[in-house]
């Protein structure tokens, strides 16, 4: 912002002789000031005049095209999902996509780009894209918050490269025992871990997943060792936890619904603050062991830094109305998430609170991804 100061005094001085009791007592100045300055035949503009018709184009320049955004959509959105299809993450954008072609009159069209890094190449690629809102980004816990700090440099920061839009939802895992464990919560267990004469031994989805970092994070609040058995993806888990291989173990819910039901297997607990809808009778660790105990995989939508503000209220207001519908609700529950609507700056504020509870515990306990 420019403050424009004048210099010039504001009381006259006292008149002379042969000045004209009418006009300015400096007329050259005055002539100035209107641009009546001439050299030879050609007027000459004011410095001050030049100065303010400058920082006006500056402004005009610097300004989005109010027509770019009143249209908006005036063509087909990419919604990028930077993993296969078919997981959680293409199912939470799927979920949401047909009721925001719908709102906003221009399809909304999933593209999957399963490029590695556990999605942070794709996820790097719309980060330094055009920000214009026609392309914008399925971003979740792995790419927004674990990821950057377990791979190191992804080549994109969450909070300078992206505009935050909206969370769709949010999935807790489920800690899940065999029946044959003499454990019936979660003091029982950690009572049991802290019997163990060796570190006890808990299976997860791979190494560096979000439900291992959950079983650290267990392991750090409760104050045991554990011994991580890395298996690779959830239902391999669940077979190895129905045979009774491993007696403990953390895993999303979808995967282990079915082995739960036919008791081949015992949910014990839900990782998130509140309990799951999908299993409202289950208690969650932060009230049955661990208060504040809180780890979920977060789910949301983002676009590249810069796109113009009207543009991210628009879609956040679609997105939310979507989260609204009954139809959407129940697909996201029967995913194991809980709709999670947000204006941009709670979904920011999420983002920050969750870069911070993970890259903590990645950086003390000194994991790596594998």
């Amino acid at each position: 912002m420019f403050v424009w100061k004048s210099s010039f005094r504001s009381s006259p001085r006292k008149r002379g002789p042969g000045i004209p009791e009418q006009g300015s007592e400096f007329p050259a100045l005055d002539s100035r000031l209107r641009g009546e300055e001439r050299t030879g035949n050609c007027p000459r503009l004011s410095p001050y005049l030049w100065m303010a018709g400058l920082l006006i184009a500056l402004t005009i320049l610097d300004a989005p095209p109010a027509a770019a955004q009143s249209d908006y959509p005036n063509r087909p959105i990419t919604l990028v999902i930077p993993l296969p299809p078919g997981g959680t993450n293409d199912i939470m954008a799927r979920a949401v996509a047909d009721k925001l072609s719908a709102a906003l009159g221009q399809q909304v069209v999933i593209e999957n780009r399963p490029s590695g890094g556990t999605g942070t190449v794709a996820t790097r690629a719309v980060a330094k894209g055009p920000a214009d809102g026609y392309t914008i980004l399925l971003g979740y816990t792995s790419t927004m918050a674990t990821g950057p700090h377990l791979i190191g440099n992804v080549g994109y920061d969450v909070r300078k490269d992206f505009a935050p839009i909206g969370l769709i939802g949010a999935a807790p895992a489920l800690l899940l025992v065999h029946p044959s464990l003499p454990v019936r919560d979660v003091r029982e267990l950690i009572a049991l871990m802290k019997n163990s004469s060796e570190p006890f031994q808990v299976g997860t989805p791979g190494i560096s997943s979000v439900n291992h970092l959950t079983a650290v994070l267990f392991a750090q609040q409760a104050g045991v060792k554990l011994q991580y058995i890395p298996y690779k993806g959830s239902q391999p888990l669940v077979t190895e936890l129905a045979g009774g291989h491993v007696k403990v173990g953390f895993n999303p819910i979808p995967v282990s619904r079915g082995a739960i039901e036919g008791k081949l297997i015992k949910a014990l607990a839900g990782t998130s603050i509140r309990r799951s809808s999908a299993f409202p009778d289950l208690p969650t660790v932060s009230e049955s062991g661990l208060p504040g105990f809180d780890s979920v995989l977060s789910y949301g939508l983002l676009a590249p830094a810069g796109t113009p503000r009207p543009i991210i209220e628009r879609l956040n207001k679609e997105l939310r109305a979507a989260l609204a519908t009954d139809e959407v609700k129940r697909r996201l529950i029967q995913e194991g998430a809980e709709p999670m609507p947000t204006t941009p700056e709670e979904h920011a504020d999420i983002l920050d609170k969750e870069d911070i509870k993970w890259s903590t515990l990645v950086k003390t306990m000194g994991i790596k991804a594998e």
